[in-house]
């Protein structure tokens, strides 16, 4: 379990699907398993609380993205209450969503280098890299990892990057689009010897 403070009022915890197994669960119990989730967000709420010195009261807002094959990130927002109620509480809040697409957040474009040499050692050539916000993203298509162990494709870019949560659409529509496909190979081939 990754955390990191955003703000005076948020924080985000990023759990891959082994942090999940290991707390005994599975990505399916997301959906089904309430109690169980509910349990699991108390504990990872008071163990952030704790490692970050936040001090959690009031309502929580808690938006958990799950993302194909990479695991959940977890944004958390504290909503404080009028300073007239005395009452310590903790109230969560949550809402889910799942991304089906394999997009990437890299903080250099030295990193979608260095990667793009391993990825084509293990046959993958597609991909598409976009910039946006300062930072660079890569899209994964299924075509383009269709004969490829996902979890060893995921184990490989993490290396490099980060899971992001942004939509190809956003990127599309908002990031200035570096290399639309083919973005492997092109990145061997102009930037690698």
């Amino acid at each position: 379990m990754r955390l990191e403070r955003l703000s005076s009022d948020q924080f985000k915890i990023f759990l891959t699907f082994d942090d999940l197994i290991e707390r005994g669960l599975t990505k399916e119990d997301l959906w089904h398993d309430l109690p169980q989730m509910q349990a699991l967000f108390h504990d990872m709420m008071y163990e952030a609380s704790d490692e970050l010195g936040f001090e959690l009261e009031g309502v929580l807002l808690v938006q958990v993205h799950v993302m194909q094959a990479q695991g959940m990130l977890i944004i958390v927002t504290q909503s404080h209450l009028d300073d007239d109620d005395d009452e310590d509480f903790v109230e969560m809040k949550v809402t889910l969503d799942e991304s089906k697409e394999l997009i990437f957040l890299f903080e250099s474009f030295e990193d979608l280098i260095q990667l793009a040499i391993h990825l084509e050692q293990i046959g993958i050539k597609g991909g598409a890299i976009y910039h946006f916000e300062g930072n660079y993203y890569m899209h994964l298509l299924d075509e383009d990892v269709l004969e490829i162990n996902r979890e060893h494709i995921i184990a490989l870019i993490s290396e490099f990057s980060s899971p992001s949560i942004l939509t190809s659409h956003r990127l599309i529509e908002y990031g200035k689009t570096i290399m639309p496909n083919n973005a492997v190979q092109k990145l061997n081939k102009h930037f690698t010897n």
